[in-house]
């Protein structure tokens, strides 16, 4: 099959996304979350994990491993998929995140323009305050690491309150 056979040019009515990854470094009993700057567009002065926009030469799991680099300094280990989920906002365009878990040896972190670094313990957590999906999403990756990735559809209702749905509870129902 040539490239041309793959139909990436069949765009109309069509759903378009950007693809993200999203990372989760732990390290004994902690997490590493960034307090994103003030300045910045997306979450500003809310903790997230780390990641970015997948590059066009790369797959979800490379670029994962890219942009803890990038954002961290930090080599990592036994990075592992544990969701995928659609982000409609609303926008002509949409979100596809890959958010990831991975495992850090050290806990020695750079500094970097998107915002500050902080090893914060497992427990402490949900005090902080995270971006709006995470106390939904970091309960289901953290809990089980070895279960299988989730798939979810994240969406904002009328009053613009977050509504995220799972595949399994739709499955089960």
């Amino acid at each position: 099959m040539g490239a041309h056979e793959q139909g990436a040019n069949a765009v109309e009515g069509r759903w378009l996304t950007i693809p993200r990854t999203l990372c989760f470094v732990l390290n004994g009993d902690d997490v590493l979350l960034m307090k994103r700057a003030p300045h910045k567009r997306i979450f500003p002065n809310r903790y997230n994990g780390v990641g970015g926009h997948i590059e066009r030469d790369e797959d979800p799991l490379s670029s994962a491993h890219r942009e803890i680099l990038e954002e961290t300094g930090l080599t990592v280990h036994d990075v592992r998929l544990r969701a995928v989920y659609n982000i409609d906002a609303g926008a002509e365009t949409g979100i596809v995140l890959f958010v990831f878990t991975a495992y850090a040896d050290s806990r020695a972190v750079v500094a970097n323009s998107e915002g500050t670094l902080h090893w914060i313990p497992r427990a402490d957590v949900y005090g902080l305050d995270l971006v709006e999906d995470l106390p939904l999403i970091l309960p289901r990756i953290l809990d089980a690491p070895s279960a299988a990735p989730l798939f979810a559809h994240l969406s904002y209702d009328a009053e613009d309150v977050i509504r995220l749905r799972f595949a399994e509870t739709e499955a089960a129902s």
